[in-house]
């Protein structure tokens, strides 16, 4: 059984717009699921939620590119993402350009990591949050960022405070592009003292370390309007200004609030990053640089 929506499907456009050319670098994408059924030890059910609602979303916003991350459900099968990138004509689909982000581990061949090149993948991410069941180990880790380095992808690391604090030595040491997802899940409600923000920001004082401007709606301590998320994108967009993504991560598996109307994700950007310039740097020019796309 599907899990309760967790996500508004009459998406508004948002006011003020988001920038022309701007990039969702996060949502995610389901199927069917007697055509793509979810591994056995899914953290949780797959949402009705399929290539033509995002379609939609992203339209409706104003996104002219998106990129679609492989559902941890799924594990490293990626036959969902890979019908999604099928198609339009080379990912562009009715004017929205789709490029993709895998889940890389050994099982997955070299064969295959071409394939997924040439149907627009672009990136893997890395699942260390352990309660998502894909968690890879230190070694499998280090050896996908080597092999995915050929093709000139960057890296996701998705990780909440412990995996952060316990893994902040392996990631200053690694050799590569490296995102830090959803600014690392931590409560809003504990400040930028806390170890977590401290380990963030030591990281982003490398150049190979970026940050997605994303959850901070999840991540406050109230409900919409979720002010207290201004402080820490502000923070982490200060600490790099040329490294800092955004996502709606529609739609928004396992929400815990009241479901969200992606709108009001863009709304809340324009409120972190009040100067048109902030905006066009983290969903236009930043993003793009971020996939390999051409100037």
């Amino acid at each position: 059984m599907a899990e309760k929506e967790t996500f508004v499907r009459d998406t508004r456009p948002p006011r003020p717009k988001a920038p022309p050319g701007s990039w969702d670098c996060q949502v995610h994408v389901y199927g069917d699921p007697a055509r793509f059924p979810p591994r056995a030890q899914s953290a949780y059910a797959p949402p009705r939620a399929y290539f033509e609602d995002v379609h939609r979303m992203a339209s409706t916003l104003g996104m002219g590119y998106v990129s679609i991350v492989q559902a941890s459900v799924y594990g490293a099968d990626h036959s969902a993402l890979l019908d999604a990138l099928s198609r339009g004509d080379g990912g562009v689909y009715e004017g929205v350009t789709y490029r993709g982000i895998a889940i890389v581990n050994d099982d997955v061949s070299d064969k295959e990591l071409l394939r997924l090149h040439e149907a627009g993948v672009r990136g893997a991410r890395f699942n260390f949050w352990r309660r998502l069941n894909v968690t890879p180990t230190v070694p499998e880790f280090l050896r996908s960022i080597e092999r995915i380095s050929q093709f000139g992808w960057h890296a996701r690391v998705h990780v909440t405070e412990p995996e952060l604090l316990e893994l902040q030595p392996v990631f200053a040491a690694a050799k590569g592009t490296f995102v830090i997802d959803h600014m690392g899940h931590l409560p809003f409600a504990d400040g930028l003292q806390q170890p977590g923000a401290r380990a963030i920001l030591d990281l982003l004082r490398r150049e190979n370390w970026w940050v997605m401007l994303s959850h901070g709606d999840r991540s406050s301590a109230t409900e919409h309007p979720w002010d207290d998320a201004i402080p820490f994108t502000r923070a982490y967009f200060e600490a790099a200004r040329d490294r800092s993504v955004w996502a709606t991560d529609w739609p928004h598996p396992e929400y815990p609030k009241t479901p969200v109307n992606d709108a009001e994700l863009v709304e809340l950007m324009h409120r972190c990053l009040p100067d048109a310039r902030e905006m066009e740097a983290v969903f236009v020019t930043n993003p793009k640089r971020l996939h390999g796309e051409p100037a």
